[in-house]
């Protein structure tokens, strides 16, 4: 291992770690513009110049790997003279924009030239401009600040894997541009601005709207799809101002997808902010007593039976948790959190999680996806998995529909016979499943639901107990879910009891006359016209599919609107937190559940939400665990039995309208314009 000094330290370092890095293990601050920690090294800034001994002229420490007996000095007169010098050419043709500038007090430029650089500029020359480019909805360009750090360039080929921008000219002449001037095709495009240390690229739907100043910083978690990304909801008053991600590195790393970055538009529009009941055939406002009283006087003398209760796709876990306890106080076990009717085995925890974790991807050898596109269902799922094809040795295979998933992967199969030929090893996948060390596969929502989604499970659990994915040291055997409220559901226990119902036998029920009332908790993607004739209850925070259904609707908090538990697909629960109130006479969704069983006689035994935890936790262990995956036990899950032929289908056809929250979105709307409606007229398919 080689041992170098840095201003007069010494320090023992892995082979192939650059100055740079080892400057950062001892503390020692190296200003820079184009190194960025997940991306290629392209050393083209050179604002990260160290003086070594026996160097010609100071070295790019972000691309000089150390060596034995190596002496670096990092803050010698050579070296400050040097960066500013850099910095000195890097503002020469950067315009004076500061005070308009929207990366104005968070802005790696303004950081370092404040503390690296000149006092004053000695160049007297017009600055260069460079035209605006067209890069989509989401991001804004104002190209004259680009400084060439290529960041932009490095992450869309590298992590996005859709080569869409690059640089076109030479010397001063060079400018970043997509090279047909078109929306960038790909759904992390808004992490482009994360990474820009300028102001050249912008969130687009943020532009001139707050300063960082003013925002008020909370640290939460994404709900918009169940990989349960970490992100920091920034408000100003009552008003979500922007989305971004924080770093963790288990699940989304430092990237977020384009939906939940920029569908915070949509929490202000549509919302349902006071009770309102069905009159005349027409929904009019109503005091909280009035809805309870409506919906007490229709469940009176209602025997358990005829109740059902569905719960949607961004529910937290405190409140299903509250409902369940509340139906089983009226006698009811119908109830179910798999509102797109997905049916699969709940009994064995391993038979729905994602086992190895997102990280345990980059273990992996052979990764074997069955009825999922990764990139819409779990769009940070599969950067981890283009992640692991860049650092090679590793087979991909699909079973299901060919997409374009940003790296190379055969297509084996379309339905599940090809998971019974992979068990009974007369397909010729089978060799390289065999020969894998760590064998993946994962399952998505487009397996499970058909009417043959318990095989399809057993199938694909056989699959991994042939192949050796259940070890001691490894778990290959993956469910990718798509909604945040699923696992957290299922370990909540909303799920038919004995001799309930499930979504399909509920909405069987109410259109045969069987059940007469049904409780929707947030849930929008059922099938609202097989309700029939039944009481429609309807608790979420958007006016969306269930509300227009409903006969009494009670105005609930969106997920940036109550401190709560999710689940992630991994089955790691994660605490999301407050960052606004909800609007107008809206509450939180356990409080609602909570205040409507008193008027139901059948009082829950908890008041605050401390004691509604302490009883999650009680029912329930992994509850407490927060932030950490308890690991599955291994136990046959599924029911074998015959599948049928038909090939398996992605559940998302359109990435940026899943859910109320980005349905009511402007800028998801635009987005769905500008890259969903081309692709479907391009291809003549709804993808």
């Amino acid at each position: 291992m080689p041992k170098l000094t840095i201003d007069g330290i010494e320090i023992e370092v892995e082979p192939g770690t650059s100055i740079l890095q080892a400057c950062e293990q001892l503390g020692i601050e190296i200003p820079r513009f184009c190194y960025h920690e997940r991306l290629s090294v392209p050393a083209n800034c050179r604002m990260c110049l160290v003086e070594m001994e026996r160097a010609p002229k100071p070295v790019a420490s972000c691309a000089m790997p150390c060596g034995d007996g190596m002496v670096v000095r990092t803050n010698s007169e050579t070296v400050l003279k040097a960066r500013k010098g850099v910095m000195e050419f890097l503002l020469i043709n950067h315009p004076l924009d500061c005070p308009i500038c929207d990366q104005g007090g968070e802005c790696d430029l303004q950081d370092q030239a404040m503390a690296y650089g000149f006092d004053r500029g000695r160049y007297g020359e017009n600055k260069r401009a460079v035209k605006d480019k067209y890069m989509g909805p989401v991001i804004k360009t104002i190209m004259t600040r680009c400084i060439h750090c290529t960041r932009c360039v490095r992450f869309i080929n590298e992590v996005a894997g859709v080569p869409d921008v690059g640089a076109v000219y030479r010397g001063e002449h060079m400018e970043i541009t997509t090279f047909v001037e078109k929306a960038i095709g790909s759904e992390l495009s808004g992490n482009l601005a994360d990474v820009c240390p300028v102001g050249a690229l912008t969130h687009k739907p943020y532009a001139f709207t707050a300063r960082p100043w003013e925002l008020r910083k909370t640290e939460t978690i994404d709900v918009l799809d169940a990989v349960g990304s970490n992100i920091r909801v920034d408000a100003r008053g009552a008003e979500v101002m922007r989305v971004l991600p924080r770093v963790n590195d288990d699940i989304n790393e430092e990237w977020l997808n384009d939906k939940s970055r920029y569908s915070y538009d949509g929490l202000k529009r549509q919302r349902l902010d006071r009770p309102y009941i069905r009159q005349n055939g027409k929904l009019v406002p109503a005091s909280w007593a009035d809805a309870f009283t409506a919906i007490a006087a229709r469940l009176k003398g209602l025997p358990g039976n005829r109740i059902a209760a569905i719960s949607g796709d961004l529910v937290d876990v405190e409140a299903q948790f509250a409902l369940k306890e509340l139906l089983s106080r009226l006698g009811s076990t119908n109830l179910d959190c798999r509102q797109d009717g997905a049916r699969f085995d709940t009994s064995v925890r391993a038979g729905y999680l994602f086992n190895s974790g997102i990280a345990g991807i980059e273990k992996a050898d052979v990764i074997l996806l069955v009825g999922t596109n990764p990139r819409w269902e779990g769009t940070l799922v599969n950067a981890r998995i283009r992640k692991r094809y860049l650092a090679g040795g590793v087979t991909i295979a699909s079973i299901g529909e060919q997409r374009d998933l940003t790296y190379p992967y055969s297509v084996i199969g379309s339905g599940p016979e090809t998971l019974q030929q992979l068990v009974d090893g007369s397909h010729p996948f089978s060799e390289t499943l065999r020969a894998a060390k760590n064998p993946m596969i994962i399952v998505g929502m487009g397996a499970f639901q058909r009417a043959d989604g318990l095989a399809v499970q057993a199938a694909a659990r056989l699959v991994g107990e042939v192949y050796g994915m259940f070890r001691d040291d490894w778990s290959g055997f993956n469910v990718l879910h798509t909604a945040a409220a699923r696992v957290g559901g299922i370990e909540a226990g909303f799920l038919p009891g004995e001799g309930g119902r499930d979504l399909h036998g509920i909405l069987d029920g109410a259109s045969k006359g069987e059940i007469d009332v049904v409780y929707l908790l947030g849930a929008d993607e059922i099938d609202t016209a097989k309700l029939g004739n039944a009481f429609v209850v309807y608790q979420g925070h958007h006016g969306d599919a269930g509300a227009h259904r409903a006969d009494v609707i009670l105005p609930g908090a969106a997920y940036t609107e109550k401190n709560a538990v999710y689940v992630n697909t991994e089955g790691r629960p994660q605490l999301a937190r407050l960052a606004v109130f909800p609007p107008g006479e809206a509450r939180e969704d356990w409080k609602i559940v909570r205040a409507l069983s008193e008027v139901l006689g059948a009082t829950l035994p908890f008041d605050t939400h401390g004691q509604l935890r302490q009883r999650l936790m009680a029912a329930n262990p992994i509850f407490g665990a927060i932030g950490e995956m308890t690991p599955a036990a291994w136990a046959p899950f599924g029911a074998q039995g015959p599948v049928d032929a038909a090939p398996f289908v992605t559940p998302i056809t359109n990435f940026y309208m899943t859910d109320p929250i980005s349905r009511a979105s402007v800028t998801m709307a635009n987005c769905t314009e500008a890259l969903v409606g081309p692709a479907q007229e391009r291809t003549g398919t709804h993808g």
